[in-house]
C-alpha cells in the first residue's frame, strides 16, 4: 500500500501537511525575481513581533523562578544559565525601537502585555505600569504604526502561579478580570487584539515535555491546561467585546479578535502505513485541535491509550475574528516506541537555521491554503529564523512573503505578516544564543541596535507596499 492509499484507508486524507497530499516547490529563481510586497492586498499589516518577557527587561514572574532552576541532573533551565535580565530594555528603550518600526517602513507591531507588570499581587493594579503600556499605545498610533496587543505570551504572575497556574480553573477567572481591565485601560488606542500566543506549545512544552514551568509530564494536565486556554481565549474574547468600544482606526470595527496559533508541518518519513498514521495523528493534536474547537465550540483532545477529554466551551464557538498562525518550519516522522510514538528529525542535506529548525516556506503556504477555510481573515502573527552571522535571513524573508503572496493570488484571505522579530531577544530555554532579530542586539555593548541585511529587505517590501521607510 503507498503512501497516499494509506492515508485514504487511516481516514487521513483531509490532514493536508501530514504528507498525504502533493507538495508544492519553490524556486529560488522565482523567489529572488519576485517583487516582494507588490502582490499584497489594500491595507495590508506589514510589521514585527515581540513578547513583552523576552524584551521589555525587569520583569517578576514564574518564568525569572524559572529560569534559576534546574532539572534532577543539574542541567540549568536555560542556556548557559543565562536568566532574561534586561532583555532588550524595551521597557525603557520603547521610543528608540519604534523609530526602528518606522526605519522598516512597518504599518503594525505586535507586543505583549506582561500580566505580572499589571497586576503583581492578586488585585492589585500597577497604575504606574498601566500608563506605561497606554503611552506605548498612544506612541504607535501617532506614528502610524496599528498596535497588536497579545494578552498573554507564556508568563503568569507569580501568585497566578502559585494557586496552580493553568491547571486551575480559577486563572480563567482572573483572566478573565485582567483582559477587561486590559480593554479598558488600551481600548481607545487598541482594535487589534490577541488572546493567547501558542496555547499548544505552552500546554506540551510545560505540561507534557516538562521544560518550560511548572515543569510536569503529565499528559492529563497537558489536556486540562489546554482546555483551560480555549475556555480563556473564549471569555476574554467576551470581555473585550463588552468594553472596548472605541473605533480606534476608524474603519468601523472597534474589535479585532484572534489568537496566535502554533503550526508545524509533519512529514511522513517513509511511505509506511505506520509512519502515515504517527505524523496524521500528530497533526490532528498539534495542528487541528484549537482550528476545530473555535469552528465547533468543543474541545476534543485525544492522546491515545491515556487522554481523552471532550467538553462544550460557551462562546468558543466564532470567537475570532482573524485567526493567527506562528510558523517556522518542517518536521519529519517515523513511528518508534516512544512515548509520542514518533522521533522527529531532519533529513541530512537539508536547508536549516541556526537551531537545526528545517527551512521550508512551502508550509507556510500551505497553512495558509489550509486554515482558509476557517472563514476569517489569516494573520502570519510569527515567522522568522534564527541565523546568527544575519547573511541567510534576506532569503528567508523573501521566501516567506513569496509564500504569502502565492496564497493570497489563490484567493486566501491574508491580513498581515509579522516577522519574528524586531530584535534579537531572550529566546527562552535556548536563552541569549539564537539570533532572530531583523536588528541585531550587542549584549556586550550596551544593547545598542545594529540593522542585519534583512532590514533592506524588509524595506523593499514595504515600498512596494505602499509604505514609506523612513531613512
Amino acid at each position: 500500500m503507498n503512501a497516499r492509499a494509506s492515508c485514504m484507508a487511516l481516514g487521513l486524507l483531509p490532514l493536508l501537511l501530514a504528507g498525504c497530499s502533493e507538495r508544492p516547490s519553490f524556486e529560488p529563481a522565482q523567489i529572488n525575481a519576485a517583487p516582494i510586497g507588490k502582490g499584497l492586498p489594500p491595507g495590508f499589516l506589514l510589521g514585527t513581533s515581540t513578547a513583552s518577557h523576552q524584551v521589555e527587561g525587569g520583569n517578576t514572574n514564574d518564568w525569572t523562578d524559572w529560569e534559576r532552576g534546574t532539572y534532577p541532573d543539574g542541567t540549568p533551565h536555560i542556556l548557559h544559565r543565562t536568566p532574561s535580565g534586561l532583555a532588550t530594555d524595551s521597557w525603557n528603550r520603547f521610543r528608540e525601537d519604534v523609530g526602528l518600526m518606522k526605519r522598516l517602513g512597518s504599518n503594525a507591531y505586535r507586543f505583549g502585555i506582561e500580566w505580572s507588570r499589571l497586576e503583581p499581587t492578586e488585585g492589585a493594579w500597577d497604575a504606574e505600569a498601566a500608563e506605561r503600556y497606554r503611552q506605548w499605545a498612544h506612541t504607535l498610533r501617532s506614528a502610524g504604526i496599528e498596535p497588536l496587543v497579545t494578552l498573554h505570551h507564556f508568563t503568569l504572575p507569580r501568585w497566578v502561579a502559585a494557586s496552580g497556574g493553568w491547571e486551575n480553573p480559577a486563572t480563567v477567572d482572573a483572566f478573565e478580570r485582567f483582559s477587561g481591565r486590559v480593554a479598558t485601560l488600551l481600548g481607545a488606542e487598541v482594535d487589534w487584539w490577541c488572546t493567547l500566543n501558542e496555547p499548544n506549545v505552552l500546554a506540551v512544552f510545560g505540561y507534557l515535555d516538562g521544560v518550560w514551568p511548572p515543569g510536569k509530564q503529565d499528559e492529563r494536565a497537558m489536556a486540562t491546561v489546554l482546555a483551560h486556554l480555549f475556555e480563556a481565549h473564549a471569555r476574554s474574547a467576551r470581555q473585550l467585546r463588552a468594553l472596548d468600544t472605541t473605533d480606534a482606526d476608524g474603519d468601523g470595527r472597534a474589535t479585532l479578535i484572534g489568537l496566535a496559533h502554533h503550526v508545524r508541518v509533519f512529514q511522513p518519513s517513509t511511505g509506511a502505513t505506520s509512519d502515515s498514521l504517527v505524523s496524521g495523528l500528530t497533526d490532528t493534536f498539534f495542528n487541528e485541535s484549537l482550528p476545530d474547537a473555535l469552528r465547533t465550540g468543543h474541545v476534543s483532545l485525544v492522546v491515545p491509550g491515556s487522554v481523552s477529554l471532550q467538553r462544550d466551551v460557551p462562546g468558543l464557538k466564532d470567537s475570532v475574528d482573524w485567526f493567527g498562525i506562528n510558523y517556522y518550519t518542517r518536521d519529519h516522522l517515523r513511528q518508534d516506541a516512544s512515548p509520542s510514538f514518533s522521533h522527529k528529525y531532519v533529513p541530512a542535506g537539508r536547508d536549516t537555521n541556526d537551531l537545526g529548525w528545517e527551512i521550508y516556506p512551502e508550509g507556510l503556504y500551505l497553512f495558509l491554503k489550509r486554515y482558509a477555510a476557517m472563514g476569517v481573515p489569516l494573520v502570519v502573527t510569527e515567522n522568522g529564523m534564527d541565523d546568527r552571522t544575519g547573511e541567510r535571513r534576506p532569503y528567508f524573508l523573501r521566501s516567506h512573503l513569496y509564500a504569502v503572496e502565492r496564497a493570497v493570488a489563490e484567493g486566501v484571505r491574508v491580513r498581515g505578516y509579522f516577522h519574528w522579530s524586531l530584535l534579537d531577544n531572550f529566546e527562552w530555554s535556548e536563552g541569549y544564543e539564537p539570533r532572530f532579530g531583523l536588528f541585531r542586539v550587542e549584549r556586550d555593548f550596551g544593547l545598542t541596535r545594529q540593522a542585519t541585511p534583512a532590514v533592506e529587505t524588509f524595506r523593499e517590501a514595504a515600498r512596494n507596499l505602499g509604505l514609506s521607510p523612513t531613512p
